[in-house]
C-alpha cells in the first residue's frame, strides 16, 4: 500500500540543489514509490477545527536544473495524509507555533507528524540541550546583565548568543579583557528584555563544530565536521565553514545514547547534534540539514533511512 506524505517546506524552487536535505528524503520517499505531497507554510490553515492545506502533488528528481515538478494546487485534509514532513526553516516566530497547532489538529485524527508538533514548541533548539547538563560545556540563560558579566568574569573566554537564531547568526566571542562585553549583552538581550545563551568557549571549535544526524534516537554512524573559516569563530556553513566528513568518537556516542532515549519518547525523530570537541553545545528539532554531505562522503543514504522509520512507524513495511 502506498504512503502519503507531505511536506511543509520553503519554497523548493529556492532550495540548494547540491545540499537540501529535504530533497534527499522526498527523493527516498519517491523511490518507494509513495505519493509526495508540497505544502508552503502560508497554505496551512484550520477550518472549523479540521487542519488543512493548500497542496500541490510534487514529483522530484536528480537533476541540478530541473529538480522538481509541482500539480494543481488543491484543498485537502492533512488528515487524508499518513505522513506530514515539518521542514520549515526557522525563524522560530509565532507564525512557525501557528503551524504547529495545525499540524497538531491532524496528529489527533491519526497522521504521523514529523517531528512531534509540541516537541517542536517545547525543545527551543539552544535550552534542550541544557536538559542534558553532563554533556554541555557551562551554560548560562539569562536577560540580567549582571548574571551574564559573572558569567563571563568567572570563565573570561565566553560566546554569547541569542536563544532563536540560526546559521550562526548574532554570535559573540567575548575575549579575556573585551571592552565591549557590556554592549554586547546590551545589544543581545535588548536591554534586559529578552534571554539569551552564555556558553564557555570551546577551543575545539577549530576543529569543527560537528553535526550529528539522530533517526528516532539512533546516530547515522558519522559525523559533519563544519570547521571555522580563517579568523572566524563560527564554523556554520552559512557563516562560511568548511564541512569534512568524520568518524564519530567514543565521547560522541556516549552522547548520542545520553539524548537518544529522550528524542524518541518526545517524538523527535529527525534531529541534528551539534558537538564541540566533548560537549554537546545545540540539539537542532526544526530543520536539521547535512544529510546530503553525509551521504555522498560515506555512501549512507540517510532518507531511505529515515522513510523505513516512518514506514515502521506506519506499519507499511
Amino acid at each position: 500500500m502506498s504512503v502519503k506524505l507531505a511536506v511543509v517546506m520553503d519554497p523548493i524552487k529556492a532550495i540548494n540543489f547540491k545540499k537540501d536535505t529535504t530533497l534527499a528524503m522526498l527523493l527516498a520517499a519517491q523511490e518507494r514509490g509513495w505519493d509526495i505531497w508540497y505544502i508552503e507554510q502560508d497554505c496551512l490553515y484550520l477550518d472549523h477545527g479540521v487542519a488543512m492545506a493548500e497542496m500541490q502533488v510534487l514529483t522530484v528528481r536528480y537533476d541540478p536544473l530541473d529538480w522538481f515538478t509541482l500539480g494543481e494546487r488543491i484543498r485537502r485534509p492533512l488528515a487524508e495524509m499518513d505522513v506530514v514532513l515539518m521542514r520549515k526553516d526557522p525563524p522560530f516566530d509565532n507564525e512557525f507555533i501557528y503551524s504547529t497547532y495545525i499540524l497538531e489538529a491532524a496528529e489527533t485524527q491519526g497522521t504521523l507528524i514529523v517531528n512531534k508538533p509540541q516537541s517542536l514548541r517545547d525543545c527551543n533548539e539552544k535550552v534542550f540541550a541544557t536538559l542534558f547538563p553532563q554533556c554541555t560545556p557551562p551554560v548560562l540563560v539569562s536577560r540580567k546583565a549582571i548574571l551574564l558579566r559573572e558569567f563571563y568574569a568567572q570563565h573570561e573566554d565566553v560566546i554569547f548568543k541569542p536563544l532563536d537564531g540560526m546559521g550562526g547568526s548574532n554570535v559573540f566571542r567575548v575575549k579575556p579583557g573585551d571592552p565591549n562585553v557590556s554592549v554586547i549583552i546590551e545589544i543581545l538581550t535588548t536591554h534586559g528584555k529578552h534571554q539569551i545563551m552564555a556558553q564557555k568557549f570551546i577551543p575545539e571549535i577549530a576543529q569543527g563544530d560537528k553535526r550529528i544526524l539522530m533517526i528516532d534516537g539512533q546516530h547515522v554512524g558519522y559525523a559533519l565536521a563544519r570547521i571555522p573559516a580563517h579568523n572566524e569563530t563560527r564554523g556554520n556553513l552559512a557563516a562560511g565553514g568548511i564541512a569534512k566528513g568524520v568518524e564519530l568518537t567514543a565521547r560522541d556516542r556516549w552522547i548520542c545514547e545520553q539524548v537518544g532515549p529522550t528524542l524518541k519518547a518526545k517524538g523527535l525523530i529527525f534531529v541534528g547534534l551539534d558537538v564541540i570537541g566533548d560537549y554537546l553545545t545545540e540539539i537542532n528539532v526544526t530543520s536539521p540539514t547535512c544529510a546530503r554531505e553525509l551521504n555522498s562522503t560515506f555512501g549512507l543514504d540517510i532518507g531511505g533511512d529515515l522513510m523505513n522509520c516512518i514506514a515502521q512507524k506506519l506499519g507499511k513495511t
